[in-house]
C-alpha cells in the first residue's frame, strides 16, 4: 500500500511530538521517584508517604568512629615466644572411675573422690564399649544409658573439676553398637562406615555383641572425634581412646595394612582435636605404636607389674616417663614409679601409703 508523501511527513511529525512527550515525561518521573523517595516510611504493615517530615530527618542509628582502648594488649609472635610452654605435660598418678563402678558403687566412688587430694589424676568412663553414652551428649548419634544415673555422673564429674583434679575422659574409639543401630526403633544406619563380614552377608559382630568401626573410614574418624570435642568442650583435661584397634578375627573384612590404618586415623582424630590445654590419648596392644604429636599419651592395659620395665624399653615416644601410662587394677608398688592410673578401689591402700 502506498502512502502519500504528505501524509508520511505528518505521521513522522506526530512520531517525534510523541517521543518528545515519552522522554519528557520519563524525565519528570525519574526526579519524581528521586524526590518523593525522602518522605517515603516502611513499617510493618507496607510502605506509606508522610510529606510532614523533614528532608533532614536522621533514619536509623548514627555511626560513630570506635574509641580507642589504650589498655589494648599486644601479643608478638616471635621464635620461642611462640610456644605456649604453660601447659607442658607432666607425669601423671591417680585413679580410674569404671562404668561398673559409678552404677553399682557410686557411694563408696564419692567417698574415695573425697579422700583424694587437688591435683590427681582422675579418669571416668563416659562411653562404653556398646556406645552407650554415661552423660547427656548432644550428639545425634549418641545412645544414653538407660541403667546408669545420668545426673548422678553429671554430679560427680562437677565434683572432680571442682576439686581441682586432673579430669580424664575415657571413650571407646571403634567399638560402638549403637552408632549402626538407632536404639529407639532398632534401624541399621551407618552400615558403610563398618566391618564386614566376609560373605558381604551384613556387620560382623565381636562375641560381646558389638559392631566395629572401620578406621579407614572418614565417616567413623568423624564420629569419634565429634565425641572428643564434645568432652573437652565439657572441660576434660584429657580424652582416652580405648577400642583404638582391629578386633582380632579373621572373620571380618580388611585387606589393608591395619598397622598403617591405625597410625592415620590417630592423626587425623590428633589433628581435629588438638588444642594447647587439651591431650588426646591412645590406648593400645602395641607399646611400638607411634603417637600422633606432643600432646599425647600412650596408655598400656592388663599389664605384668613385674615386666615394666621391659614394656618401657620397647616404647618409641619421646619421653615416657611423661607419655607412657599404665592401667592398673592393683595398688602394687612396682608401678609407683611410672605414670598410673589404679582402679579407685584401691585408692585407700595406694593413699595410706604415701603418708608413711
Amino acid at each position: 500500500m502506498n502512502i502519500p508523501y504528505r501524509t508520511r511527513r505528518k505521521l513522522n511529525r506526530i512520531a517525534i511530538a510523541a517521543s518528545v512527550v515519552v522522554l519528557v515525561g520519563s524525565v519528570v518521573w525519574l526526579c519524581w521517584v528521586v524526590w518523593i523517595q525522602r518522605y517515603v516510611v516502611y513499617t510493618d504493615d507496607g510502605a506509606t508517604l508522610n510529606f510532614d517530615r523533614s528532608a533532614n530527618d536522621v533514619v536509623g542509628e548514627v555511626a560513630h568512629p570506635p574509641v580507642v582502648d589504650a589498655n589494648v594488649r599486644i601479643f608478638f609472635n616471635e621464635g620461642a615466644d611462640a610456644i605456649n610452654t604453660s601447659n607442658d605435660l607432666t607425669a601423671i598418678s591417680g585413679y580410674y572411675i569404671s562404668a561398673d563402678m559409678f552404677q553399682d558403687q557410686m557411694d563408696e566412688v564419692t567417698l574415695q573422690v573425697e579422700r583424694l587430694t587437688a591435683g590427681t589424676a582422675v579418669m571416668i568412663d563416659m562411653k562404653g564399649a556398646k556406645g552407650n553414652f554415661y552423660y547427656d551428649s548432644t550428639l545425634s548419634d549418641a545412645a544414653t544409658s538407660q541403667n546408669t544415673d545420668i545426673a548422678a555422673v553429671s554430679a560427680l564429674v562437677e565434683r572432680l573439676k571442682s576439686k581441682g583434679f586432673y579430669t580424664i575422659a575415657r571413650i571407646s574409639a571403634f567399638r560402638d553398637y549403637y552408632f549402626f543401630i538407632d536404639p529407639g526403633t532398632g534401624a541399621s544406619k551407618h552400615v558403610s562406615s563398618g566391618l564386614y563380614l566376609l560373605s558381604k552377608a551384613g556387620l560382623w559382630m565381636d562375641e560381646g555383641g558389638s559392631y566395629w568401626l572401620d578406621p579407614t573410614n572418614a565417616t567413623s574418624t568423624s564420629w569419634v572425634s565429634s565425641v572428643v570435642l564434645e568432652l573437652r568442650d565439657m572441660g576434660f583435661d584429657e580424652v582416652l581412646l580405648m577400642d583404638f584397634r582391629f578386633p582380632s578375627s579373621d572373620k571380618y573384612i580388611f585387606t589393608g595394612d591395619k598397622t598403617a590404618a591405625l597410625q592415620s586415623a590417630a592423626s587425623t582424630l590428633q589433628s581435629a582435636c588438638s588444642a594447647d590445654d587439651f591431650v588426646l590419648s591412645f590406648c593400645v596392644e602395641d607399646p611400638t605404636f607411634p603417637l600422633p604429636g606432643e600432646r599425647c599419651r600412650l596408655y598400656l592395659e592388663s599389664t605384668d607389674a613385674g615386666n615394666l620395665g621391659a614394656l618401657v624399653a620397647q616404647v618409641t615416644v619421646e619421653n615416657p616417663e611423661v607419655q607412657l601410662v599404665f592401667l592398673a587394677d592393683s595398688g602394687d608398688t612396682r608401678y609407683d614409679d611410672y605414670s598410673v592410673l589404679r582402679t579407685i578401689g584401691v585408692a585407700s591402700e595406694v593413699e595410706a601409703r604415701k603418708g608413711n
